[in-house]
């Protein structure tokens, strides 16, 4: 539970985060009293109630979303939203290693009986449910496949790891008057920083607001993320080493919304978000991962990957008959002063 609550006297406002006792519920909690008591980034945080679950934090007030920019029909304003959406998620994952540390030490101060997802097997759990939903459907997984999927449950375990609020989609990045400030940190930790750079490349694997992106536009975000990342591990300045990386993180959310969709679009399609009727459908965003992961997937670094997501486009995804996914609106639309936004 979220609420914006009115403090005494007309002194403003602060938001107060009300956490479930169910497991998700525990692990939000703490990985929100975390986030914010690091002092990266988010709200100021006021007070923490361990034994209530309960977070007080400073009230950024009312204000755009990096959501609200991309379906709006400004593109420069797009354009700019998402190079300071990504350099403040690069200057988080570059953060002092030190601060890894006190994450842990804070993380025992406000323990609840969860991993955070730093340590939580979620991809290997992903790819066993991948492996499941293919025999389900009837879909022949290719060889070596499950071995595949081991190794990509392993290979970003301890690499590259830097600082993520873990939602990093676009209506969790307000655009207040003294810069972009981002929310929900119910997820944070530190996670492969290459599993945030895919955010950039195929825009927001984990979020409702997906459309496809003009090339040049993910790219010069991405390219503000990895100049901030670079500050901690020069390496992955080497094109080499970043795009081993990519790929890999490619894979990893491509399993992720194979994994989480597939069985439910099988039997209908529906809006991306359940509250929303219209914009992108399931569907279209999963073929649109499938395709993205096939152009990305090109040189043989996961085989059996890139086969079954081939497999899916011919066998499930050709037979929808559905439109490709749109583009963002704020790029596919002009303002004009006279009559409002039109076609471009």
């Amino acid at each position: 539970m979220v609420m914006r609550c009115s403090l005494d006297g007309g002194a403003g406002s602060v938001i107060v985060k009300v956490f479930s006792d169910q497991p998700e519920g525990r692990r939000s909690f703490t990985s929100e009293a975390v986030g914010l008591s690091l002092g990266l980034a988010g709200p100021a945080l006021l007070g923490v109630d361990a034994a209530a679950s309960v977070v007080v934090m400073e009230d950024i007030g009312p204000a755009l979303s990096l959501a609200d920019v991309l379906v709006g029909a400004d593109a420069s304003a797009a354009v700019r939203g998402l190079r300071d959406w990504a350099r403040e998620l690069g200057l988080l994952a570059a953060a002092p290693t030190e601060r890894r540390e006190e994450f842990g030490r804070l993380w025992k101060q406000y323990d609840k009986g969860m991993v955070s997802w730093g340590d939580e097997p979620w991809i290997e759990r992903n790819g066993q449910e991948l492996m499941a939903a293919l025999e389900a459907g009837g879909i022949v997984a290719p060889a070596g496949l499950a071995a595949e999927l081991q190794q990509i449950a392993t290979a970003g375990e301890r690499e590259y790891l830097g600082f993520t609020p873990g939602d990093p989609c676009p209506y969790n990045a307000l655009f207040a008057p003294g810069g972009v400030r981002l929310i929900d940190f119910e997820m944070s930790g530190y996670l492969p920083v290459f599993l945030t750079a895919a955010y950039c490349r195929s825009p927001f694997p984990s979020c409702w607001c997906v459309y496809r992106m003009p090339e040049q536009v993910a790219a010069e975000a991405e390219r503000t993320f990895r100049a901030e990342v670079v500050r901690a591990y020069p390496e992955l300045a080497e094109d080499a080493v970043w795009e081993a990386g990519m790929r890999w993180a490619t894979a990893v959310w491509t399993v992720d919304a194979t994994a989480y969709w597939l069985r439910q679009v099988a039997a209908e399609d529906g809006p991306l978000q359940p509250q929303r009727s219209t914009g992108p459908t399931r569907r279209q965003v999963l073929r649109y991962r499938w395709e993205r992961a096939e152009e990305i997937l090109v040189n043989g670094d996961f085989p059996a990957v890139r086969e079954v997501v081939g497999v899916l486009l011919r066998e499930v995804g050709e037979k929808w008959e559905i439109p490709l996914l749109p583009v963002y609106p704020a790029f596919t639309l002009r303002r004009d002063s006279r009559t409002g936004p039109s076609q471009a």
